[in-house]
């Protein structure tokens, strides 16, 4: 493992003692992943160039340790025999996403940025990381799923990125409904500006008909029920790493923390859909880029300091500790 992983944000023994009470884990995990995947008509397929220039085969790939680190490397570790599958797992969705639009930044056009982004670094890192920090044990190997697999109703945290050109097919939306509407929840990270907040609302409309968003504030537990994060929301914004604006003045709130991403992509929201009961199915962070706080740990001290350890580490467990016991 490389030395890339010291020990960071020490968690009480009253908050150890309280995740181990409520079993985040997940029991069994009701059943192993499937020998082989089927593609479905309109959820795509076939290779990806991922952002450290590699190819994975979206008909293949089931995990994120097959699939080499494009970062500083991703930890080792494994779970004590007879509870391998014992554990919270950090599963990603596998989506099609769409042709990007002359609106957007140079960086973006042309591009399909889609569900691939920080994968399989974040997926690996916050894993290890919520197994070093709680009580928790989780899957070393990690999951990626489309949503019209069975296997999806096994794993009650689902994560998305880059949704703002996603493309559902009319089974995956009838799939995806399903799951939110039996428990499951999505948390989604990292998409930009006013363009793919459309496009993201657009087709979770097609999802949940009907739901309203509702933007969280900062009192909101989710922010404070493991590690007590300090507001005010905007100070929780994290910058991709490569667009940083290190020259930023801290003390000027108007100065931008990165380059600009789109319009209307300097101010950070948490806006979630809730089920009849009040349970959260689907949160989003939008203008916030959490999990390269999870990818990128490793490149830079500057960046570790500032960003993961201080936002997204915190972040990430108050997250999974929340969303798996309410």
């Amino acid at each position: 493992m490389p030395r890339r992983f010291p020990v960071l944000l020490g968690v009480g023994a009253l908050t150890l003692a309280v995740l181990a009470a409520v079993g985040v884990a997940q029991p069994g995990r009701r059943g192993a992943p499937p020998s082989s995947r089927q593609g479905n008509e309109g959820d795509g397929g076939g290779l990806v160039r991922t952002e450290g220039g590699g190819l994975v085969d979206e008909a293949t790939v089931r995990t994120a340790r097959e699939v080499d680190s494009h970062s500083t490397g991703t930890p080792n570790w494994t779970n004590p025999p007879g509870f391998e599958k014992d554990t919270f797992t950090f599963a990603r969705a596998l989506f099609r996403a769409g042709p990007t639009r002359a609106t957007q930044p140079p960086f973006h056009r042309g591009r399909s940025i889609g569900w691939w982004v920080d994968f399989p670094d974040a997926d690996l890192n916050l894993s290890y990381r919520l197994q070093q920090l709680t009580s928790i044990r989780t899957d070393p190997d990690g999951r990626v799923l489309r949503f019209t697999e069975p296997e999806l109703h096994q794993y009650p945290f689902l994560y998305l990125t880059h949704p703002g050109y996603m493309q559902l097919s009319e089974a995956e939306i009838a799939a995806f409904r399903k799951y939110l509407l039996a428990g499951g929840v999505a948390v989604v990270i990292d998409f930009w500006n006013s363009v793919e907040l459309a496009g993201f609302h657009a087709e979770m409309e097609k999802v949940l008909p009907g739901r309203s968003w509702t933007e969280l504030n900062f009192d909101h537990p989710i922010f404070h029920c493991v590690y007590d994060l300090k507001g005010p929301m905007q100070a929780l914004q994290v910058p991709t790493m490569q667009f940083w604006n290190r020259a930023r003045n801290p003390n000027d709130p108007n100065a931008p923390l990165q380059i600009d991403r789109g319009p209307d992509s300097q101010r950070m929201g948490v806006r979630a859909l809730h089920d009849d009961k009040g349970r959260i199915m689907v949160v989003a962070f939008h203008n916030s880029d959490i999990s390269d706080g999870w990818e990128r740990e490793g490149e830079q001290p500057d960046y570790f300091a500032t960003f993961s350890e201080k936002i997204s580490y915190p972040l990430g467990v108050n997250l999974v500790f929340y969303l798996m016991t309410h």
